[in-house]
């Protein structure tokens, strides 16, 4: 009798261990579901603040740019700031027309007065006072050479459209740098130091513009461009996992 009810408590202790590990690995699975769910939450809200700052440095651009009487559009879903090959290149030209060195000089000028509360030069760091206060930081500004699908004919130093991209993007980096020469030095602050933000790329025909109807001709204007390419900082994956943790520490 005494050992049928021994072996009766030791099997109700054995399954009051197993309901308390089962609870345990339940506390566990909720813990790591709600660890998961806020990184979700703050990487999602940093790409999206991000997205939003970088929405309102090109509307910035945009509005004084306009009202320099410089004809640019933006693009906020690719961050990017077009400038029609008109009003900076003759056909077939890498070299900025005076119209067009007027327009990169006020392009230079905008853009000296929104970069320093988005990026940092190697010397200094902090913003100035004046600056919008945001955690989001410029990454790279790329100034995008295009063309349209037309071959080049023989009277051109240029091999083909890819080449006179090339060149024409960089001849406007040069531009923006000989009006504003901190540009240059504008850099995105990172572990290994401060790297450069502004670049040069060039894509011929390889990127036309899509969307605005017309005819072919009007499509390729739109085509023969400068696009100035806004890229942020993205989240540190690291940074963000460790300050959750830090956070569920606390509870």
């Amino acid at each position: 009798m005494d050992e049928a009810i021994e072996h009766t408590v030791e099997e109700e202790n054995y399954f009051i261990s197993m309901t308390d590990m089962m609870v345990g690995l339940v506390f566990i699975f909720i813990v790591l579901l709600m660890y998961f769910a806020l990184q979700f939450r703050d990487v999602t809200e940093q790409l999206s603040g991000a997205d939003r700052t970088r929405t309102e440095i090109l509307r910035k651009l945009e509005r004084t740019l306009k009202e320099k009487g410089v004809q640019v559009t933006i693009d906020t879903q690719n961050g990017v700031l077009r400038l029609p090959d008109a009003i900076l290149f003759d056909s077939g030209r890498a070299e900025l027309k005076p119209a067009g060195e007027v327009a990169i000089g006020h392009l230079a000028e905008a853009l000296s007065d929104v970069l320093p509360c988005y990026t940092e030069l190697p010397s200094t760091q902090g913003r100035p006072a004046r600056c919008p206060q945001t955690p989001h930081r410029i990454e790279s500004l790329y100034v995008e050479g295009h063309t349209d699908d037309v071959p080049l004919n023989g009277r051109t130093q240029f091999a083909d459209n890819w080449d006179l991209s090339v060149v024409r993007a960089t001849n406007t980096y040069r531009a923006l740098a000989r009006n504003s020469p901190d540009l240059a030095s504008r850099c995105a602050r990172k572990p290994q130091g401060c790297e450069p933000v502004l670049s040069v790329s060039g894509y011929g025909p390889q990127r036309p513009v899509h969307g605005g109807g017309g005819s072919l001709e009007e499509q390729r204007q739109r085509d023969r461009r400068i696009d100035l390419r806004i890229l942020m900082v993205t989240p540190d994956a690291g940074e963000t996992t460790r300050a959750i943790g830090n956070r569920l520490a606390m509870k």
